[in-house]
């Protein structure tokens, strides 16, 4: 029969116990970064994905109206002269 030894035991023991601590002070250091870059980032005024496509969207109409709307006032001018 073997007998168990205490001394590896023991480090058995104490490495589990390391490996818990390390994925402990891993989660907190995450946690904390996390925090930071949102901190960070609020502070910069950035805008979310949504509402940067939001203003894109807008933009794009008017631009698009602006085309349209200088379409029609030289068919306008156009006219005029004409008459």
């Amino acid at each position: 029969m073997q007998t168990r030894n205490k001394f590896f035991d023991d480090m058995s023991q104490l490495m589990t116990n390391a490996m818990g601590v390390a994925q402990g002070a891993k989660t907190e250091a995450e946690t904390a970064m996390k925090g930071f870059v949102d901190r960070w980032m609020a502070d910069r005024d950035f805008v979310t994905r949504e509402e940067f496509d939001a203003v894109r969207a807008m933009a794009q109409k008017a631009r698009e109206e602006n085309e349209a709307l200088s379409a029609r006032i030289a068919a306008l001018e156009s006219k005029a002269k004409k008459s």
